[in-house]
């Protein structure tokens, strides 16, 4: 794992591209650590996610470290790398490439903007080890894509392409190789421009909606606007606006 922080951005790279990035619990501590730095730093406006090499994001678990752990027990109290992801509080895109597989499908869906390389495939194969995914799978990929789509690529364990994965709604965009780290590295500035309180705010309300009542809903989409407000950026967005710039935002 790789910590880089540039201009507000910081990159996590999965830097074992020999092995399609699999993760092994090193690399999963790795992640976790790096995960509580950047939502401690200040400085960090967003993070970009991504993988080295050309053939693979994130291919999963390694299969030989989930054999080696001594107990059930012991596994049970692994470090998730997924759930790293998905519980930082600052906007995360992640740029996938080639294998996008098993825990490494379910550490993407712990992001809130995926950008895909049209040589992506992804897919969820655990049923075909003998086990179910750990890293949230079954509950994102319904709420996501719907229930019969999600059955589909669970239970079957079907990999589908990057045109697929747009379709279904599991990425948002698909660019080529070529395109795809200065695409997703715009996309991170982007979020980076705007206020910190706005944009997580924004992205704690969306990620409420998805286990929430309606009812609850609306009042925490309100009380998330009130702390906008509270913090006072919003001044900023309107001068912004009245003088015809770029709103310019001070954290």
């Amino acid at each position: 794992m790789r910590l880089t922080v540039v201009d507000g951005i910081a990159e996590l790279l999965l830097d074992r591209a020999a092995k399609h990035n699999a993760m092994t619990p090193a690399m999963a501590r790795q992640l976790a650590a790096h995960a509580r730095a950047v939502d401690e730093d200040d400085e960090v406006r967003a993070v970009l996610l991504h993988g080295a090499g050309e053939k693979a994001f994130c291919s999963g678990s390694d299969l030989n470290a989930l054999a080696a752990y001594p107990s059930a027990w012991h596994f049970r109290n692994r470090i998730e790398y997924a759930a790293a992801v998905r519980m930082i509080r600052k906007p995360v895109v992640v740029a996938l490439q080639g294998w996008t597989l098993g825990g490494g499908a379910e550490t993407a869906l712990g992001a809130d903007i995926r950008i895909a390389a049209t040589n992506t495939r992804i897919g969820f194969p655990e049923v075909q080890r003998g086990w179910v995914g750990g890293g949230g799978a079954s509950q994102l990929l319904p709420r996501l894509i719907g229930h019969a789509a999600a059955t589909r690529l669970l239970m079957l364990a079907e990999q589908i392409d990057a045109a697929e994965a747009l379709k279904l709604g599991m990425v948002h965009e698909v660019v080529s190789a070529e395109e795809l780290l200065p695409r997703a590295r715009a996309v991170a500035q982007r979020l980076a421009g705007f206020s910190t309180v706005a944009v997580q705010s924004v992205k704690a309300a969306l990620r409420a909606a998805m286990e929430t009542p309606l009812s609850a809903g609306l009042t925490y989409e309100n009380e998330m606007n009130v702390l906008c407000f509270s913090a006072g950026d919003h001044l900023e967005g309107i001068r912004a606006f009245n003088e015809k710039r770029q709103a310019e935002f001070s954290r």
